[in-house]
């Protein structure tokens, strides 16, 4: 069994063709379902976020894995073949597991070192286990992946080396309200990212947007940051929403609005912030009225996950008719929620996934400093591939310890029973036992270090030839050690 991956991000592709590649929903289901079920394809993963659509699977065989999964993607959204081969990049075996690593720490993000691919990898797995497509190999690479994102965290100052995305989609934003570094009001990483009096408390949505880290719930004051006095609508309510909602608090927004589809969990979001923020205005809107809130407020975050437009660029001109002073929107989501028409209005000003990748293209996505936690952090990306390089082959070598074990028992049992044949009829039975025991030992003992010392080889560089020289040694019949691996995956 192989590791394979295949993707396209923001790196390799245009944001418009990675709105029509975004799997999700029912779409995503019943591709991962066909994929799944396609030949060569054994188990399938899909990280899909605004920056990329990867898809990991366990495979049989490098090409008809590709096919499959190439061929599948293609029908399932709509886009020739072609194209996608034009932009697609595919990863195997080690490189496949590096890319995964280096994609959980945020190596690979738009914005370098941002802490919500994590979480979103954390997702891809566990739907993944809940759907059945996620088997025993997938399951320890995406375990080993967020063991290493989080090692990326916390042995180094990764967060404070840049900002997350809603963080970097802010300081963009501001730049539109006359608020970008040229007024020295730029969001820093340091603070955004640091909490900075009380976390939410337990069970609201933005504690877990938040991450790991639990304090005990209680007011903070907001401080007095360049979003201070601003008027805030968030579109949406799951975990990208809810660390909007929770950084714009932060920052000094005196006035919170969330509009979300299920009104419900727009309600939580909205306590959630009124509980932990003093001086905070929050309030829940129904879905249907959030363009009629645009009047009043000075900046739009919509991150909802939907695959139509949110807001239609008529919508926001019939709102925004009496406007003079700017109305910027801050559009996350992939597919767009906010109709790129509205850029052609005069009192409006959007900033999408396009404009934040043009932005970090040109500030070298990287920030001062940058250059010594990056390395630090590759470092613990390759220890971890070596390190799960050396647990796979180990793996792979047991279906041959079995199957030579599985030969030894059999040799003697055989000759237990031509033994037994010539024993004394009289011998009575505590000898026969105790005869059979000895037999058993001698030829565990016998094969005890040569196993044990084989599986260790196994993880060196050049340890398939350990277990072949042990299949040509012992004769031992491929046929029988292919049948003991599918025992061993389901173990």
């Amino acid at each position: 069994m192989s590791v394979l991956a295949v993707g396209l991000s923001h790196r390799s592709s245009p944001v418009a063709l990675l709105e029509r590649v975004a799997l999700n929903g029912e779409t995503r289901a019943k591709a991962v379902e066909e994929m799944v079920g396609a030949e060569s394809v054994n188990e399938v993963m899909v990280v899909s976020t605004c920056n990329r659509t990867e898809i990991y699977a366990d495979v049989d065989a490098f090409h008809g894995g590709v096919s499959a999964i190439t061929e599948l993607l293609s029908w399932h959204t709509g886009v020739p073949l072609g194209e996608l081969s034009e932009h697609m990049y595919v990863h195997y075996e080690e490189r496949a597991v590096q890319h995964l690593f280096s994609v959980t720490c945020g190596l690979d993000s738009m914005v370098l070192g941002e802490g919500q691919i994590l979480g979103q990898v954390r997702d891809a797995l566990k739907s993944g286990q809940e759907t059945g497509s996620v088997g025993r190999v997938l399951n320890d690479l995406g375990q080993r992946a967020l063991r290493v994102g989080k090692r990326a965290h916390t042995e180094t100052h990764l967060d404070h080396a840049g900002a997350d995305m809603v963080s970097f989609g802010l300081t963009v934003a501001l730049r539109h309200l006359g608020l970008g570094p040229t007024g020295g009001n730029e969001l820093t990483a340091d603070r955004t990212v640091q909490t900075i009096g009380a976390t939410p408390p337990v069970g609201c949505p933005m504690s877990a947007a938040a991450g790991d880290t639990h304090h005990a719930p209680g007011l903070a004051r907001a401080t007095a940051g360049p979003l201070e006095g601003m008027r805030v609508l968030i579109l949406g309510a799951g975990s990208m929403s809810a660390l909007s909602a929770n950084t714009v608090a932060r920052q000094g927004a005196a006035t919170v609005i969330v509009a979300n589809r299920t009104r419900e969990r727009a309600d939580r979001l909205a306590e959630c912030l009124t509980e932990a923020y003093e001086g905070v205005a929050a309030r829940s809107v129904p879905f249907s009225d959030a363009a009629a809130t645009l009047p009043a407020v000075d900046l739009v975050i919509s991150c909802t996950g939907a695959q139509g437009l949110v807001l239609t660029a008529d919508a926001v001109a019939a709102a925004t008719a009496d406007r003079t002073r700017p109305l910027v929107f801050l559009d996350l989501a992939l597919p767009h929620d906010i109709d790129l028409a509205v850029r052609d209005l005069p009192a409006v000003r959007l900033v999408d996934i396009e404009d934040l990748r043009q932005a970090a293209t040109l500030g070298g996505g990287t920030g001062t400093g940058r250059g010594g936690v990056l390395e630090l952090v590759r470092d613990i990306v390759d220890e971890e591939v070596a390190e799960f390089r050396s647990v796979r082959r180990a793996a792979q070598v047991a279906p041959t310890v079995v199957a030579l074990r599985a030969q030894a028992r059999g040799v003697v049992e055989a000759e237990l029973s031509r033994l037994h044949g010539r024993l004394p009829e009289d011998l009575d039975d505590r000898t026969r036992e105790e005869i059979t025991r000895a037999m058993r030992r001698v030829a565990d003992k016998l094969l005890h270090r040569p196993t044990v010392r084989v599986k260790e080889l196994a993880a060196a560089p050049d340890g398939e030839s350990y277990e072949a020289a042990l299949r040509e040694l012992f004769d031992l019949d491929d046929t029988t050690i292919t049948a003991v691996r599918p025992a061993q995956e389901k173990a």
